[in-house]
Parts: structure tokens; sequence; C-alpha cells
């Protein structure tokens, strides 16, 4: 290092001159290594919300590319026996599910609640549907009616026969899109709602979203989250879900859940 002293001035008046000279130097050297940690630590950040991006946007590539199943335009679940339920979203679903899902080994579950949906416990092979399943099925009706948004904590749900289940009005009658007309004796289920939300695996290894009755949920499901009647809104539960199940989207979570307010069953 080079020093210049001035004659003028006296030997104290220029060791305090380089004194403060050097005192200036630290200080912008530790200014300098400040910037240096803040601009290190602001770059680890953008690379790790950009392998966040990058990971979100790839699984995202993935649940889209998944093809989806049949059945899974409509409400469903997988019995804890394995049988195939599904039901209508809307009106104009409950009319595809009935007139062209229904066959005649099924069995069919509604509520007299207006608006709700049919239920049909899928049996193409006709084999016996143990009284489990049947009480499953009750419970997905009842839980997909307006008696989950209303906060009603049970629900009475039938169950009949497809060749029970008709279009024919009786004379002077009109029947609504959706509604179909019930021939005949009814059984019926004095039913508590219940409702799980879960995922399992396809030959893929998909994550596949599934909403149901808790017993059968947890029987087909890696993870699941029993939920209940509550204050959180539609979107802000999937939202939570979707964290909870590491998804990209929560498209499929606000798919299968019923209208409604949630709350997480701790």
């Amino acid at each position: 290092m080079k020093i210049e002293l001035e004659l003028e001035k006296s030997v104290e008046e220029n060791a305090s001159k380089y004194f403060d000279k050097a005192k200036k130097l630290k200080k912008k050297l530790e200014g300098a290594k400040i910037a240096l940690v803040n601009t290190k630590i602001k770059l680890e950040k953008e690379e790790k919300e950009q392998n966040l991006n990058e990971e979100k946007k790839e699984k995202s590539k993935q649940e889209k590319s998944r093809k989806k199943e049949w059945y899974e335009k409509f409400r469903w679940f997988k019995s804890s026996n394995g049988f195939l339920v599904i039901g209508g979203r809307d009106a104009t679903t409950n009319e595809i599910v009935v007139k062209k899902h229904m066959d005649p080994h099924d069995i069919v579950y509604h509520t007299e609640a207006p608006g709700s949906p049919f239920i049909i416990i899928k049996n193409p092979e006709n084999r016996t549907i143990q009284e489990a399943t049947k009480k499953e099925a009750a419970i997905f009706a009842a839980t997909n009616s307006k008696a989950w948004s209303s906060h009603s904590k049970r629900a009475q749900v039938f169950e009949v026969k497809p060749e029970q289940v008709t279009k024919e009005a009786k004379s002077g009658e009109y029947i609504a899109k959706g509604a179909f007309m019930i021939i005949g004796q009814k059984k019926f289920y004095d039913i508590d709602l219940d409702l799980a939300i879960g995922y399992f695996l396809d030959d893929e290894e998909h994550k596949v979203i599934m909403a149901g009755p808790t017993i059968a949920v947890e029987k087909h499901c890696k993870e699941y989250i029993k939920l209940r009647q509550g204050d959180a809104k539609k979107g802000e539960i999937s939202k939570l879900i979707m964290k909870k199940f590491g998804l990209a989207t929560n498209d499929d979570i606000l798919s299968v859940l019923p209208a409604g307010e949630f709350a997480v069953v701790k």
C-alpha cells in the first residue's frame, strides 16, 4: 500500500487522516458484505420459487394428462366392498345417470327433498350387494343432497329397484328435468351425514381424488381427510386440501365436494 504524507501536517494529523480513510473503507466493506449476503438470499429465494413453479407446472401437466374414467363426470365413489357408486351433479346429469347408466341389477337411492341426486350402485355382473355398500350409497345420497348445505345432521333416503324409476307422469302431471316418478314400495334409511375426501394412485401413479363415506374413502385412499359441516367456503377448504395432498390445482377437489360449507375433523 502506498502512503503519501503531507509535509505541512504533523505526524498525528497524517495518521488521523489515514485512520479516517481506513474507517470509511471498513464501513464500505461491511456494507458490501451485507449487500452480498442480501443478494445471495434474494437469488436463493428466486431459485426456490422458480423450482416450486416448475414443480407446480409439472404436477399440473401430469394431472391434466391423466385420462379420466367415464364416471368421473358424475358424483362417484368406490364402496368398501368394491362397487362403483355414481350419481347426478344436477338436473342434466341426473337424467343421464338414470336414462343411460341405470341397469336392471343396479340399486337406486334418492331423498324426498327436491334437487337431490339420484345415486346408483352399479352391478353389471349381478353380484350380491352387501348391506355395507347399500348403507354407504344411502349416506352418499344424503351427503350430496341439500341436507349438507342446510347444516342438517341427518337425512332420510330411500332405496328402490331400477324398474321402479320412471319418467312417465300421471295424467295431468309434469315431471321436471332431473326428476323421476317412483312406483311401488320404498325402503327407507335414516342417515347420519358423513364425508371424507382422499386420493389413491392409478396404474400410472397419478393421484385420483375421491370423496364419499369415511369407511369407503379409508379403504381405498392412500391419504384422506374427514370433513364436517362448518363455516369454511368450498374454495377455501379445497385449497387447504390441495396443499395437504400436494396437488397443483384444486379443480378435482372442487368437483367432488357437495355444495355448502366445511370444516376439517381434527
